[in-house]
């Protein structure tokens, strides 16, 4: 197998992108998830619960700043 003319990172920097995608992809579904349930249940009827669902959206999103934030270790 030939080698890459240029190597973009090593094996650990792989590792963390990565990691760091799969962690992204885990948030989006959750965040997904909130805003489906939030929508269900307007279309329910229930906008308190509605809007207890998108509140939790946005605490959801305040406490993972560090995945929506560009992380010092990945090069841009």
């Amino acid at each position: 197998m030939p080698k890459p003319s240029s190597p973009r990172g090593s094996a650990k920097e792989v590792a963390e992108l990565v990691a760091e995608l799969e962690q992204a992809e885990a948030y989006e579904q959750r965040l997904r998830q909130l805003i489906a349930e939030a929508r269900d249940q307007l279309a329910a009827g229930n906008a308190s619960v509605a809007l207890s669902l998108l509140n939790a959206a946005l605490s959801d999103i305040d406490s993972a700043a560090d995945v929506v934030a560009v992380s010092p270790t990945v090069p841009r």
